[in-house]
This record gives C-alpha cells, sequence and structure tokens, in this order.
C-alpha cells in the first residue's frame, strides 16, 4: 500500500468499537450477512461502499436532527497526523 493511503484512522480512537457495532447494524438493516468474525474483505466492493454510505447518511441525518433541536454535538479537535512507513 502506498504511504499516502494510510488515512482510514479514528478521529476519536475510543469510538472504535462503537463504530465497528454501527458497522454491523447498518449491514444488517441492508440485508448482508456479515461472515463468521467479522471480516469484509471478501464481499464486493459495492457492497460494501453501500454499508459505508448509509453510515454516512445515517450519521447526517443524526447531525441534522440535533441541529434542528438546538444542540449542537461538539466537534472533535482534529490533529495533523502524519504517517511513519
Amino acid at each position: 500500500m502506498a504511504q499516502g493511503q494510510r488515512t482510514n484512522r479514528k478521529v476519536i480512537p475510543a469510538a472504535s468499537a462503537a463504530m465497528d457495532s454501527f458497522k454491523w447494524e447498518t449491514a444488517s438493516e441492508l440485508g448482508v450477512q456479515v461472515p463468521q468474525g467479522g471480516y469484509m474483505g471478501d464481499l464486493p466492493s459495492r457492497v460494501n461502499g453501500a454499508i459505508g454510505g448509509n453510515m454516512v447518511k445515517k450519521m447526517i441525518a443524526a447531525y441534522e436532527q440535533s441541529l434542528a433541536q438546538g444542540n449542537k454535538p461538539p466537534t472533535p479537535q482534529v490533529t495533523n497526523q502524519t504517517t511513519t512507513p
């Protein structure tokens, strides 16, 4: 993998378990059968893209809902994360 492609890191590392749970929940809602052990690398990219796209839609909807209720969720402080080979 090229060095510039290692950017798939959680902004808040403590949210990793919650994001995995969210991924399985979204896959289940779409009717995708997650293989035993949770490895999804054998699924077609179209299926994985649908899961990720629906996750983003749900996150945006939740943010919009909180704004409509007058609550502004906190914005995480993003630091410049550099990768080392």
